[in-house]
């Protein structure tokens, strides 16, 4: 662990709950993604297609449980 890590651990271990509580907000808000923060992008060919299948093929409508996949 780098030395500033271990100094922001030691802050909040000796800040009060009402302050370590603002720590936090101000993480989330800088760190955490939003819907608002995404880009928006126009769909290439690929995603085109994706939604093409999404809209006619009946397969694209099954959904597979994650214990189900297999990850090499």
């Amino acid at each position: 662990m780098t030395a500033i890590k271990e100094k922001i651990i030691g802050a909040v271990t000796v800040m009060t709950d009402t302050d370590a509580e603002s720590f936090w907000n101000l993480i989330v808000e800088k760190y955490s993604p939003s819907w608002e923060n995404i880009k928006e992008e126009e769909p290439d060919e690929t995603d085109l297609q994706m939604l093409e299948a999404i809209k006619n093929d009946p397969d694209c409508h099954e959904f597979t449980r994650e214990s189900d996949i297999q990850w090499d």
